[in-house]
């Protein structure tokens, strides 16, 4: 049986995550005990950074990076298929058109702020993963880069989807629950990253 190829199943994994993220999100949703407002894809999104680093680890910087644009780019295909399948004419026995255009097709303020947060804030966490992993290891470099990372991509992609949408106090309030949640989330994934080994040399990180 051939070994696990830790590297592909990462980026996998990452890749599925950002586009399921995506779609989640077009639901904003209120937390129960907290009354907070957040998207959907709050609840997964969080995974993403800590997949990111899985696939540094094991492919390196330069194939993360990659990695980080790809699932970009794949969002935004994702976007324009459910796009032209609503324009295809709908058999008049299925009367669910019009509710698979109120779910799928995009809004596309919350579809460009989530691709543009995403590849600006994934980037930067690639960088500040690499700089801090070679000075104290990959949990410091974790909890450094995924709490910056999050913070970053919290803010862009609230005011570029909802800032004028919604009242400021509920867009502000959207950034602060997703910083919160994903901080926490990220809290639980840290020690994940000890599952994970090394696989390329250290001045490929």
């Amino acid at each position: 049986m051939k070994k696990l190829n830790l590297g592909l199943l990462s980026a996998s994994l990452y890749v599925s995550f950002q586009i399921f993220a995506n779609i989640l999100s077009t639901k904003i949703a209120i937390l129960p005990l907290l009354n907070l407002a957040v998207d959907g894809g709050t609840i997964i999104y969080p995974f993403t950074f800590t997949l990111r680093d899985f696939v540094h680890k094991t492919w390196g910087k330069k194939n993360s990076r990659q990695v980080v644009v790809i699932a970009g780019l794949l969002n935004l295909v994702m976007v324009l298929l459910f796009i032209a399948v609503a324009a295809l004419p709908a058999d008049p026995t299925w009367p669910y058109q019009e509710a698979f255009e109120k779910i799928l097709l995009p809004i596309w303020r919350i579809t460009i702020g989530s691709i543009v947060a995403q590849i600006i804030a994934e980037l930067i966490d690639t960088e500040i993963f690499s700089m801090i992993y070679k000075k104290v290891g990959d949990m410091t470099a974790v909890l450094a880069s995924n709490g910056i990372a999050l913070v970053v991509d919290s803010i862009l992609f609230s005011l570029i989807a909802f800032y004028g949408a919604m009242p400021f106090d509920i867009v502000l309030q959207i950034i602060i629950s997703n910083i919160l949640i994903k901080f926490v989330i990220t809290l639980i994934s840290i020690p994940s990253i000890k599952l994970v080994p090394r696989k390329v040399d250290m001045n490929e990180m």
